[in-house]
């Protein structure tokens, strides 16, 4: 028996957790740009980019072979 591997899973939530960050981050968005200008928006750029990157990674790389 083989140990089940939670990699993608782990990715798969963790990307989740970023994105929800990332929203949660535009209902004070205005708030923020007043305290840290274009870093704000940087920063939410930054956490989109890293949600979805992990939300991807956590996809098999292989395409679904034929039914049998």
């Amino acid at each position: 028996m083989q140990p089940q591997d939670d990699g993608p899973r782990t990715f798969f939530f963790l990307g989740n957790a970023i994105l929800a960050l990332a929203a949660v981050m535009l209902f004070f968005f205005g708030t923020l740009w007043e305290q840290f200008g274009i870093w704000a928006l940087l920063v939410w750029m930054v956490m989109a980019v890293l949600g979805v990157y992990f939300i991807s990674r956590s996809s098999d790389p292989s395409p679904p072979g034929p039914p049998n």
